[in-house]
């Protein structure tokens, strides 16, 4: 049994993004009003706050003028407010045709929306959380829950200093035991503790299964007579083919920067497909090419997205603690947004803990979240936009493109049909022989680029000799079920080169460069026979995001 250190605090929370920033801030300026002292830690897995998050993105302010209403004054960066607003269908590689805006879902407008990276928008909020008095600690990675009774009490930090066999190198140190009245969960988009949680306490009993999206994203340095600050534009159709749903985006930032990414629905069929690959396909549309040539490529990253919406959403309390944000899956699809509606969830979050803690409680099952969320204009939201993905999944780009802007325009999302989803993404995959081989053209090294040179750019870094943090539950499946059934899509989903399938004396062996992870989760959610387990790294490991 290993020793470790433990320390109390009143809250816990697992991860400095959106989420767990805005409850730390909301935590902590109640407790000043109220004059109530209270130990309030963030850990974050990163080497620094902001190295792990990748977001698109165009920011709604509506939960930070709830936060903080003065943040124009304290210097937030965001700044570029948004200008112009497209939005293309793509017919093939060198045709687009612009929708009218009558003809698109007015959440896709974003008028008085900003061009942020949230990387950057993180790390102020880390500032006004740390002048409030929380402490956060980046470097440390949440590795286990401390459930006890059937009630979580904490987590244990990652231990430092373990070899891949999992035997202690010189410096080893052990994790410590963070125990808490209550611990908040901000993991981001498939958290491996949420994950364990919502199977530990049955969250999702009666929901259909989350679906998510593989969201790519490139900053580009372009020519100035190239950019238009403020400009957005968005579309769908080509590179993808109509069995496949996703979506394009660019935004032009500050500084004649560019934003260039495609999300690819991870509900896709053809084993073949190659995320990455239609997105190096797709900058060479003249809409993209015009704006990224004579320019170049400086940051890459990748990230799902959990955007299954309403229907999928997990109960999000349970004994001891909150599932919050994206951990939960808060993000708002047909707005293509969820900063603003995991910063409101832990707002929510905040109020319901402090209550608690004013009525001297802890470690209770906090059923006062729902009836708050569900009197917010959070729930509101999620609810008007709860048939968005399934009538996409369900009736095509089409016919479900047409319903959604009905729903939407018409009707805010109040026309009385309730659309569900319950086939799970990883179940969604033809068997190689009734699936199309697909070729995708070589990387010219100019516009599109290969996997690994795009993660040399995401300064991803692991200790070498570490357990690996990819776990099979099963070593044969991968040759003897995927690559047999499927001809092993990991080594085609994964956005960072990270799975292979080697030849070796005539011999398939199934590889695993756990170096490459830029902990995007996707093999944890596409494997076909979810026989992959993603679990933190040690504390610091992974990218290191300047400003995505």
């Amino acid at each position: 049994m290993v020793e470790r250190e433990t320390m109390e605090f009143d809250v816990v929370i697992v991860g400095a993004g959106p989420a767990g920033l805005s409850a730390a801030i909301r935590l902590a300026q109640q407790a000043k009003e109220q004059q109530q002292e209270l130990m309030i830690c963030v850990v974050e897995k990163g080497s620094e706050v902001g190295a792990h998050i990748l977001s698109g993105a165009v920011f709604e302010t509506r939960a930070l003028d709830e936060l903080l209403p003065d943040w124009q004054s304290l210097n937030a960066p965001i700044t570029t407010s948004v200008s112009e607003d497209d939005i293309y269908w793509f017919n093939n590689d060198h045709k687009a045709t612009r929708i009218p805006n009558y003809a698109i879902p007015k959440t896709f407008h974003n008028k008085g929306n900003y061009i942020v990276s949230m990387g950057n928008v993180c790390r102020w909020l880390a500032e006004q959380a740390e002048a409030l008095g929380v402490e956060i600690f980046p470097g440390f990675s949440a590795h286990s829950l401390i459930i006890e009774d059937n009630v979580l009490k904490g987590i244990i930090t990652g231990d430092m200093g373990l070899d891949k066999d999992g035997k202690e190198k010189d410096g080893y140190m052990p994790g410590m035991e963070l125990r808490a009245k209550y611990t908040l969960f901000a993991e981001g988009c498939r958290g491996h503790l949420g994950k364990q949680l919502i199977n530990q306490f049955k969250l999702d009993a009666g929901q259909s299964p989350q679906h998510y999206g593989l969201g790519f994203k490139e900053i580009w340095q372009v020519p100035s007579e190239q950019h238009q600050e403020g400009k957005v534009v968005h579309g769908t159709g080509w590179p993808l083919d109509n069995d496949t749903n996703g979506g394009a985006f660019m935004y032009h930032a500050e500084d004649n920067q560019v934003v260039v990414g495609l999300i690819v629905d991870l509900n896709y069929s053809n084993p073949y497909l190659s995320p990455f690959d239609e997105f190096q396909r797709m900058k060479h549309h003249p809409v993209f090419k015009s704006v990224l040539q004579n320019g170049k490529r400086i940051a890459y990253g990748a990230r799902a997205i959990a955007k299954g919406g309403l229907n999928s959403l997990p109960k999000m309390h349970f004994p001891g603690g909150l599932l919050i944000g994206c951990d939960a899956g808060t993000l708002n699809f047909a707005k293509i947004k969820g900063n603003h509606t995991a910063m409101k969830s832990g707002i929510i979050a905040a109020d319901t803990v402090l209550n608690a803690l004013k009525n001297n409680q802890a470690n209770t099952d906090l059923i006062e979240f729902t009836a708050a969320f569900k009197s917010s204009w959070l729930f509101e939201e999620l609810h008007s936009s709860r048939n968005f993905g399934p009538v996409m999944h369900k009736l095509g780009k089409f016919v479900g493109g047409a319903y959604n802007t009905l729903d939407q325009n018409i009707f805010a999302g109040k026309l009385p049909f309730n659309f569900k989803d319950n086939v799970a993404d990883h179940d969604t995959l033809l068997n190689k022989e009734q699936a199309r081989s697909i070729s995708y053209p070589k990387p010219d090294g100019v516009i599109s680029f290969d996997k690994l040179s795009s993660v040399f750019l995401s300064n991803t870094n692991h200790e070498e000799s570490q357990p690996c943090h990819l776990q099979l539950a099963n070593a044969e499946i991968p040759l003897s079920v995927n690559l047999a059934q499927f001809d092993e899509p990991a080594q085609r989903y994964c956005p960072a080169g990270v799975y292979e399938i080697q030849e070796v004396e005539g011999q398939s062996e199934f590889v695993i460069n756990s170096q490459n992870c830029i902990h995007c989760k996707t093999c944890d959610i596409k494997d076909p026979s979810q026989n992959i387990t993603w679990v933190t790294p040690e504390g610091a490991g992974g990218p290191n995001y300047p400003n995505m």
